[in-house]
């Protein structure tokens, strides 16, 4: 489930930031490169529990499969909120300049 959560935010993020691909000013790019390097760690990590689970691997109880519902939200929200600190250091738009 951690898997299939990022790699939905992943497609999703990755097809907001084509479409904006010229006028990149809030850095969706870089949200981007944050789902996609999770999918990749969890890809990571399905494959070597595969190796040890083998057939186990693809019948997980409900308890499992809703502990990795969150921990794949969790990590979702967590990329989100990495990307808005590096938005509020970068100040893309300069609305933090004109305050001042």
């Amino acid at each position: 489930m951690t898997l299939l959560v990022t790699v939905i935010a992943a497609v999703i993020c990755t097809a907001i930031w084509y479409r904006k691909t010229s006028e990149d000013t809030m850095k969706i790019s870089t949200l981007c490169f944050i789902y996609w390097g999770a999918s990749l760690m969890w890809f990571t990590d399905a494959v070597f529990e595969y190796s040890e689970l083998r057939a186990e691997f693809f019948t997980p109880s409900l308890y499992d499969m809703v502990n990795d519902a969150f921990l794949g939200i969790s990590a979702v929200a967590l990329g989100l909120v990495a990307w808005v600190v590096r938005l509020l250091i970068t100040d893309p738009k300069h609305i933090f300049k004109k305050e001042i």
